[in-house]
């Protein structure tokens, strides 16, 4: 079946972050496990190069706008492989392509009659490219984001008719009470869309770096109707002689962080319904990484550099950690310590250690070669169901449960050698035959952990495969075999050498 993920695009003001790569990381692992089970996959990720924000950041360096985005997209396109990312395509908006398209379904929308020229006046974040409703501000007229102050904007622009989908957003929303998740977003965009929805500046008259609006050339299309087209424009170029769409729309998942959230779960569909074109099938809403308290922003300069963390630890320790220190959907603080906490802890101790003092076992007593004898009927009772749960959790894009139910039966395996004790059995002749069970079922039980972690850890996850002899990641085969395969295991250096 064709599966369909996307990040958002991210603004190319200045570099990518720790928080980039969070949720790049997120898509990544739900398109890698989808293709474990043999779906046709989509993975989109991208850069915003229009707008306000930019076009402040490119003045104050005395460069253009789109050197600024030229320079900044490099950037975020260079962390894709660093990130070991497997994205399907990399989409900028300030590409011709996606231009083209933008004015056709922005057309479309005016056509239908769903625009009319007006004028706006109302509070205005430039770092946010938003008006903001009462509601939506700070004390001090302040940014409730960016703890800026709020600028009076009053222009001629373009309008959408939101207010006229007003209903068919709450009907959405009733009838489809798993589009936003979790539910405490639900709860958010649906409490906005009740408190009654106004019409929205579709143009800014004042800029030029944007889109140009096709029946009213002196407007620009205001960021966001470029910017969220960027999911459904991508699919018509992203594969060259082929229009993907037809194929893979509508996505099955928008990643989002919470701070867009009124844009996808509002604005969004209802400019899709305005333009007749069917919506995605799930919004995906994920909290703040915090640092020092405060959303992890590079216009507040809080920022944790993943690059960095690669350069000491690795891609995967970085990958690992994301998603095993801030539950998916909420919100969670980082630092440097909490890090290295877990990479000595699980990654080196919990899952590394496990791994490589099984290898060695089964090179020292059984010359190598993994027993072909019956695993142990209790142990493999412990796994049972394990893939089915880690699929359910994925399907629903929730990562980090996905992984704590991995680590359970990691924690597990590593009791299972405490109990089991084979270096007290080596020395038992009696006990062969318990031996090459217990050793079979350790073997066995890394082999499936591995196998699902795969998402998450990929480059360790594809080097103790090899070693192991089982290279296979095919999730069919993801289960507790009942029988040792008899393979030769290959020493292996540690994944992740402690650091102290």
């Amino acid at each position: 079946m064709p599966y369909y993920v996307t990040t958002p695009i991210y603004y190319v003001n200045a570099q990518p972050h720790l928080g980039h790569a969070y949720t790049t990381i997120a898509a990544d692992i739900l398109a890698r496990h989808m293709r474990q089970r043999g779906e046709d996959v989509f993975f989109l990720t991208g850069t915003d190069e229009h707008g306000e924000p930019v076009a402040l950041a490119a003045e104050a360096q005395g460069i253009s706008p789109k050197e600024l985005a030229d320079r900044n997209a490099a950037r975020f396109e260079a962390m894709m492989p660093r990130l070991n990312v497997t994205n399907d395509f990399f989409i900028r908006t300030s590409d011709p392509r996606h231009i083209r398209r933008v004015q056709e379904v922005m057309q479309r929308i005016h056509d239908n009659g769903h625009t009319y020229l007006g004028t706006y006046e109302g509070w205005y974040c430039p770092r946010c490219a938003d008006f903001k409703n009462e509601n939506e501000i700070a004390e001090g007229n302040t940014c409730p984001i960016h703890h800026i102050p709020l600028l009076r904007e009053r222009e001629e622009n373009w309008f959408f008719r939101l207010s006229t989908f007003q209903e068919p957003l709450e009907r959405l929303y009733a009838e489809r009470p798993d589009w936003v998740a979790p539910e405490a977003r639900r709860n958010e965009a649906l409490s906005f869309i009740n408190s009654g929805l106004r019409d929205l500046s579709l143009s800014r008259g004042k800029f030029t770096w944007g889109v140009p609006v096709t029946w009213d050339p002196a407007h620009v299309f205001y960021v966001w109707f470029d910017a969220l087209l960027n999911y459904y424009t991508a699919l018509s170029f992203a594969r060259e002689g082929e229009d993907l769409t037809d194929t893979f729309w509508p996505a099955n998942f928008h990643l989002i962080g919470k701070d867009i959230l009124k844009f996808h779960a509002v604005y969004w569909p209802a400019m899709l319904m305005a333009a007749g074109i069917e919506l995605p099938r799930h919004e995906i809403v994920h909290g703040y990484l915090l640092l020092d308290g405060e959303k992890m922003s590079k216009s507040l300069g809080n920022v944790l550099d993943p690059f960095d963390v690669i350069d000491r630890f690795g891609t995967d320790a970085l990958r690992y950690y994301c998603f095993r220190e801030v539950s998916f959907g909420q919100d969670g603080s980082v630092s440097t310590t909490g890090f290295e906490q877990r990479y000595e802890s699980e990654l080196a101790n919990d899952y590394g250690n496990l791994a490589s003092r099984t290898i060695a076992m089964v090179n020292r007593y059984r010359e190598g070669l993994v027993p072909a004898v019956a695993t142990d009927a209790a142990l493999a009772a412990e796994f049972d169901g394990l893939p089915e749960t880690v699929a359910a959790l994925l399907d629903r894009a929730e990562p980090s449960q996905a992984l704590e139910e991995i680590w359970q039966r990691v924690r597990r395996l590593n009791r299972y050698v405490e109990e089991r004790a084979p270096w007290k059995l080596a020395r038992d002749p009696e006990a062969a035959d318990r031996l090459d069970e217990t050793l079979a079922s350790l073997i066995e039980g890394v082999r499936v952990v591995t196998v699902l972690l795969h998402p998450y850890i990929p480059e360790s996850v594809e080097k103790l495969l090899s070693a192991l002899d089982r290279p296979s990641l095919d999730y069919a085969g993801a289960g507790f075999a009942a029988q040792g395969w008899g393979t030769r295991v290959s020493a292996i250096e540690p994944l992740f050498p402690k650091t102290r």
